[in-house]
């Protein structure tokens, strides 16, 4: 209510009214002033609009007080306990029911639907498809067979969302030359006619007024795809019932049971898409097959047949669009037209993302043959072994190929002059789009660039991989090759091992930006010197053209684009004017370039042979100093990791005391007493935090989990000590991780304060008291009191040395479900009482009341903290 010192001039700040005796004000907030006040409900109904329950001004969360009815009883009666218990366990039971249902319904009949489907129509006889009713219902390998149709079912969900985003695609960038010129309509006699152009090529007049492609307007006859259905607005489409459809209302989490609807239209769409997408296209590839005279044998013969039917199938649709123009059917040709950009598109798609990748890694290992001392009968082993492995590992070796090759020509792009690359793809330009390509270009236009792309990648690999290699056998015989044999002796676990170097070392090796500068000072410095010395400082960079004549006549940088190749994802033909600079021209300009692509080969040579033996080395010897026993059968990949580190470090270090030393020795002698204390910081927190926390979660672990699981009794466990402290990095991670993304409380801010913090602002002092003291008090109090109970209390109750074993060997999983189940018993008292409150509240709540916020205790708190704050 209203307090007794507020004046009659006081109002509430939505209504603006005063107060009234049915009506009074309240102060429910931090606010003070004129928006002070407010009426009960105005400010429900302000609450009932922005569902908030919180002020927009000072963030204060409002609070309102029950009121029960007079007639309450001070206890419930057991009566309406029991029956509200009854009611919450029967809603919770109905809930899990239908959950229990739809889960069954998405993750088993949908999948185990579409992969017996689809084993039932690739068997190869009439057989399973009549038994396929009866097959579906089978619980023959049913958690294989529903593993197995949740792959299937994915391909079709991508396929899906894949044609209906290549519609858009269509939709908005337009269709292929020929196809959007056969849907223009006809000219009249006095109208100019439209020029002709080769099929699929790209149209170099389009912006020209007169010969230029028409850019698809609003008229339905003028659509390529849809044609008539140019007018259909999704939208508006039923907008009623697209307003009610949600995820939950999809997926059937709302309650209700139209999900089985929408369960067989799935399992209808996934039935349509195998029979359509692989059934077809496999036949059609299987039939060619045979009337050429031709079988595919192996892992990879069903895949091959697939691709070859799509080529059929494309070849089938372009000779039908052939006859279909012939004829002037028009829907027939759009259809037809729309039908082989898909295919077109889906086969180009393979072709790069697949293709051009798998070839890239296999050539990348065939290449490195001899620097792993294999041989070609190793890979024929592996892959009759483990095929379906084998091609994606190499797949994703030569992904990671293409990756950095592109990242790569982005860096030399910000060298080079604008230009110099004009046969090199520009990912990094907005009117970029490697699918409007795949739409618009011929595929003769995209065969030739797929050619270009290998010769670039295998020419790549040769230069850095093969030539290095023998270089190095040559000049240091005993180097090669590489150990790369697992030693599982050793006492280092390679899986420790492993966990460190993906989750420390390149971590921290790969977050830092200084590498990349150091790579771009790099190669700015050999092209300046590499130009310099061939008199091509123009051309490679730019400079003596702004210099010598400030409007050169710009040279052509290439010819015709529907004339040149290029490579997958790194290579580009379209600069333009704005991505060309001009340059002078020297003489014996052909021969100067001949030189520099001669330089470039033997830089690339010796750079690739220094990078394969420098860290190598480095990481070798700090392995055998480190851990002298164990370095012969350490993984070459950990020694190479540490000596990249090493020479990052090195590198660092130098970078940062040749800045400081511009400053003169007093300065140099500040700056590194500076960072001596950053790094001894740093150094005591990352004991704390990455030695001594690891250590004691990966013990815990070890002891809780690990040991009464795969140690019998009648053993003796033995802890190794390097191992639990490598896995607890990766479990301190994880919990860190969940850290992050649960609820907020003390340890989530305080590790979001280090976070932000830093090296450089890093508060020492707050880490070990509010991060690190609490996990090793929580961690040690979990392996200290187990451990003394079982060797302190437990000999004075149990005499018997067989129970005393049980029970130190069982007393830590033993106190772990303990906790579980107190902290379970603590889960459902505060659900007990959360019913208890439900029940009183439907029964004997009549209504609630504003609680006032008092501003004196607020204004004392304040004057507290400034008191506090102004004597430190």
């Amino acid at each position: 209510m209203m307090d007794s010192d507020s004046s009659g001039a006081d109002f509430c700040r939505f209504c603006r009214s005063e107060a009234s005796s049915d009506r009074p004000l309240f102060h429910p907030c931090i606010c003070t002033g004129s928006i002070k006040w407010i009426h009960q409900e105005c400010l429900v109904q302000w609450m009932r609009y922005s569902r908030k329950e919180i002020c927009e001004l000072c963030g204060h969360r409002f609070s309102f007080m029950p009121i029960y009815s007079p007639d309450m009883p001070r206890r419930l009666p057991l009566r309406d306990v029991v029956g509200g218990l009854v009611t919450s366990v029967a809603s919770a039971v109905k809930d899990w029911l239908h959950y229990t249902l739809v889960a069954l319904a998405w993750l088993g009949i949908v999948p185990l639907t579409a992969c017996r489907t689809y084993r039932c129509l690739f068997s190869g006889s009439l057989d399973p498809v009549i038994s396929l009713p009866f097959d579906i219902v089978s619980a023959e390998n049913l958690a294989k067979d529903v593993f197995s149709g949740c792959f299937v079912v994915t391909c079709t969900l991508f396929s899906f969302i894949g044609l209906v985003w290549l519609r858009e695609q269509i939709m908005h960038g337009g269709g292929p030359d020929w196809m959007e010129r056969e849907n223009l309509p006809a000219p009249a006699a006095e109208d100019i006619p439209l020029q002709d152009n080769n099929n699929d090529h790209v149209n170099e007049g389009a912006g020209d007024d007169g010969g230029g492609r028409e850019e698809p307007n609003g008229e339905a006859g003028d659509d390529p795809l849809v044609g008539d259905e140019a007018n259909w607005n999704p939208m508006e489409w039923d907008r009623a019932a697209a307003e009610e459809l949600t995820w939950a209302r999809l997926l059937g989490l709302d309650g209700s049971m139209v999900f089985l609807e929408h369960v067989f239209w799935v399992v209808s769409l996934n039935t349509l898409f195998i029979v359509v997408f692989a059934f077809c296209p496999y036949h059609i590839g299987k039939s060619g097959a045979a009337l050429a005279g031709l079988s595919a044998e192996g892992p990879f013969a069903g895949l091959l047949t697939a691709l070859a039917g799509y080529v059929i199938v494309g070849a089938i649709l372009a000779i039908l669009h052939g006859l279909a123009s012939l004829l002037r059917l028009r829907s027939a040709k759009k259809a037809l037209g729309f039908c082989y950009v898909v295919v077109k598109v889906a086969l180009l798609s393979v072709i790069e993302i697949g293709v051009i990748p798998l070839v890239c890694g296999w050539w990348l290992d065939l290449c490195s043959l001899s620097m792993f001392d294999a041989t070609l009968k190793d890979r024929e082993i592996s892959l009759h072994a483990a095929p379906w492995t084998l091609m994606f590992i190499h797949w994703l070796v030569g992904m990671v190929y293409v990756y950095y090759f592109a990242s790569f020509i982005l860096l030399l792009r910000e060298v080079l002059r604008p230009g110099v690359l004009w046969f090199l793809k520009n990912l990094n330009d907005p009117d970029f789009s490697p699918v409007q390509e795949m739409i618009h270009l011929s595929v003769w236009s995209h065969i030739r660039r797929l050619v270009v792309s290998a010769m670039v990648f295998g020419t790549a690999v040769l230069f850095m991989l093969w030539l290095p290699i023998r270089v190095i056998k040559y000049v240091l015989p005993g180097f090669l090759p590489y150990a790369v044999a697992v030693h599982t002796e050793a006492p280092v676990n390679e899986l420790s091992l492993e966990l460190l170097l993906l989750q420390v070392i390149l971590p921290a090796l790969l977050e830092q930006s200084h590498t990349r500068t150091w790579l771009k000072s790099g190669l700015r410095a050999w092209f300046a010197c590499a130009a310099g010395a061939l008199g091509l400082r123009s051309y490679l960079l730019g400079e003596a053209a702004r210099d010598s004549d400030p409007h050169p006549a710009p040279h052509p940088p290439h010819p015709a684009p529907h004339q040149l190749g290029a490579a997958h994802q790194a290579l580009m033909w379209r600069d333009g004017p704005a991505g060309f600079e001009p340059y002078v021209r020297v003489s014996w300009f052909p021969l100067r370039l001949g030189a520099l692509l001669a330089l470039v080969s033997v830089s690339l040579v010796m750079a690739s042979a220094l990078t394969l033996v420098i860290p190598v080395a480095i990481g070798r010897k700090v392995m055998a100093i480190w851990l002298p026993k164990a370095s012969e059968g350490v993984h070459e990949l950990y020694t190479a990791a540490c000596g990249m580190y090493v020479c990052w470090a090195a590198g660092r270090g130098g970078a940062l005391a040749a800045g400081w030393a511009r400053g003169g020795r007093a300065a140099l002698l500040e700056r590194a007493a500076l960072w001596a204390r950053r790094a001894a910081r740093a150094a005591l927190a990352a004991l704390a935090l990455l030695g001594l926390v690891p250590l004691m979660f990966g013990l815990l672990l070890e002891l809780v989990l690990v040991i009464p699981l795969r140690v019998p009794l009648e053993q003796s466990p033995v802890l190794f000590v390097w191992q639990d402290w490598a896995l607890g990095v990766l479990y301190t991670k994880i919990v860190c991780a969940l850290t992050m993304m649960g609820p907020d409380w003390s340890m989530r801010r305080a590790i979001e304060k280090a976070y932000r913090d830093g090296i450089r602002e890093m508060d020492l002092k707050f880490i070990l008291r509010s991060v690190a003291a609490p996990l090793v008090r929580w961690l040690g109090l979990a392996l200290a009191v187990p451990y003394a109970l079982a060797h302190s209390v437990a000999p004075l109750l149990v005499s018997a040395p067989a129970q005393r074993n049980l029970l130190a060997r069982r007393v830590y999983p033993a106190l772990l479900l303990l906790a579980l189940f107190a902290a379970l018993a603590l889960f459902q008292i505060r659900q007990f009482r959360k019913l208890y409150e439900h029940i009183k509240n439907d029964k004997y709540l009549v209504g609630q009341r504003l609680v006032n916020y008092d501003h004196r205790r607020h204004k004392q708190q304040q004057q507290q903290q400034s008191t506090v704050a102004s004597s430190n």
